[in-house]
């Protein structure tokens, strides 16, 4: 038990690198970077409890998927965007100036004459303001329009590779006859029963197999 206990702490303080790394892909989207590294953290934690290294595989390629989806949680348990604290703090102090600057001038203050005014650049300046925006819905409605649909940004490159990071990680983590399975059926591109020839199985023990590998891909990468 002391053994076990000594040989988690280890893994865990050796690989706080890896939380660094898959919270440093989630930076700028508005949630603050200490949240990010402590989500990962509680992922390395999680990995570091049921890891196998008698699986034959290296504790990096377990973990990154387990910490790559407590990040991701984040994201998905918040609902809308995500406002990091400090970014919110900001904003609302960015506020109350623009308030007192259009009081000054007895008018609207434009984004320059604020940013002049927060000794900021006009994109920060417009970014503190837009953070206290409500979030607008992808299809809204009006009244002088049956409806209007809002363009959003493509998933980054960045993000792409991350998941084919996270893929590879989690194929590798398989057993060698599952791993096989998976990648002849969807990198194959082979049929149940071809792969059921290939591996020596029936039709239904692929389908079935096939099944349960996938769903616990899933849970890896959620």
């Amino acid at each position: 038990m002391k053994e076990r206990k000594e040989n988690k702490q280890k893994l865990i303080s050796e690989n706080l690198g890896l939380v660094h790394s898959c919270a440093n892909k989630f930076r700028g989207r508005g949630t603050d970077y200490d949240d990010l590294f402590q989500a990962g953290c509680v992922g390395l934690i999680k990995a570091a409890d049921n890891f196998d290294e008698s699986r034959g595989f290296a504790f990096s390629t377990y973990a990154v998927p387990v910490i790559l989806g407590e990040i991701r949680r984040i994201f998905r348990d918040c609902g809308p965007v995500k406002i990091g604290r400090t970014l919110k703090e900001r904003s609302r102090a960015a506020l109350k100036v623009k308030e007192e600057l259009s009081v000054k001038l007895g008018r609207e203050a434009t984004i320059s004459e604020l940013a002049n005014e927060l000794g900021v650049d006009i994109s920060q300046a417009a970014q503190l303001i837009t953070v206290s925006m409500p979030t607008v819905s992808l299809t809204s409605c009006f009244e002088d329009r049956d409806e209007q649909q809002f363009d959003i940004p493509t998933e980054s490159h960045e993000q792409e590779v991350s998941d084919k990071l996270a893929l590879r990680a989690v194929l590798d983590s398989l057993e060698e006859k599952d791993r096989t399975l998976i990648e002849l059926r969807y990198f194959g591109g082979l049929t149940q029963a071809k792969t059921a020839d290939r591996l020596g199985m029936s039709q239904v023990q692929v389908s079935r197999r096939e099944k349960a590998i996938l769903s616990k891909m899933r849970e890896s990468m959620i």
